[in-house]
């Protein structure tokens, strides 16, 4: 057992020294061979990277000489942006600029400015004023003159109804003239007095004026298509006549002048007039149609402007 144990003991320090020396020649041997390797491998890539290159250099100068010189552009003149001189820094940095805006006249000019701003003020202010009181005054002008226009026409309206009133006084005393100067006509029935509404329609039937309804009568259309028919000619006053042409209307004594039977119409359906009955005839005044009670003239129904 001893000799077993003492061979076994002999071989574990032999085999470690063994392993060891067994690597170290390996390792010695990879060496040489890693040297050789890149010894061999250097000298390949930089012939290769040679040839590159060459290779590259005779592309570029056929592409040269094959490709047509470019034209060179004409420079274009460098424009450069005027630089603005901040003066604030300057006039932060140097005091002298202060002082310069303290010196008289630089007072003098800001006093100028500002009386320049007050004066376009004063100005604004002024034209301002001005049209108000131009307008103020435009409006007292056309305030008078509407106070003046009614006041006119106030004053017009009762010089109107003066006049008016007095023509109706003349007519007045015109008609009790035309009323007392009938003439000597045989016409002075009643002994020359008027007749009251009753008296008037006891005999006979009242008139009605309500035949302008009534279509048998429409003279307005029938003059339109048969119109030579109201063209009697020229009228001719009566006699004693020369009060002219007076418009009379229904109500007016009229002068026994004026509807003799030299101006009664004879025929007053040939003109589209109700027929006349009684005491009652047409007569031409004029261009008037009148209906008069002939015995006192009494108006009882009139037509302006009947005739042409």
């Amino acid at each position: 057992m001893l000799a077993g144990l003492m061979t076994a003991t002999l071989l574990s320090g032999v085999a470690p020294a063994y392993a060891q020396s067994n690597q170290e020649q390996r390792g010695n041997r990879g060496g040489e061979r890693a040297g050789r390797v890149e010894s061999g491998g250097g000298m390949s890539r930089g012939n290769r990277m040679n040839q590159r290159g060459e290779a590259q250099v005779r592309r570029g100068q056929q592409r040269a000489a094959v490709r047509p010189a470019p034209q060179m552009a004409a420079p274009r003149p460098e424009v450069r942006p005027e630089r603005r001189i901040d003066q604030r820094p300057q006039q932060r940095a140097n005091p002298q600029w202060r002082s310069d805006q303290n010196r008289p006249g630089a007072l003098a000019q800001r006093e100028a400015r500002q009386d320049r701003r007050d004066d376009r003020q004063q100005n604004w202010q002024d034209r301002r004023n001005d049209q108000r009181e131009n307008q103020q005054d435009w409006r007292n002008d056309r305030r008078d003159a509407r106070q003046d226009w009614r006041s006119d026409r106030r004053d017009d309206r009762q010089d109107w109804r003066n006049d008016r009133r007095d023509d109706r006084r003349d007519d007045r005393r015109d008609d009790r003239r035309w009323t007392d100067n009938r003439g000597q006509s045989g016409a002075n029935w009643n002994n020359g007095r008027r007749y009251d509404d009753r008296t008037r329609w006891s005999n006979q039937r009242r008139w009605d004026n309500g035949w302008r309804q009534d279509r048998r009568y429409d003279w307005n259309s029938y003059r339109n298509r048969y119109g030579d028919r109201y063209r009697m000619g020229r009228y001719y006053a009566p006699r004693g006549w020369d009060y002219g042409y007076r418009r009379f209307s229904v109500g007016i004594v009229l002068s026994s002048l004026l509807y003799s039977n030299s101006y009664w119409l004879n025929d007053p359906y040939s003109y589209r007039l109700p027929p006349a009955y009684g005491t009652l005839r047409w007569v031409r005044y004029y261009d008037d149609a009148m209906l008069v009670d002939i015995r006192d003239g009494y108006v009882v129904d009139v037509i302006h402007d009947f005739f042409w």
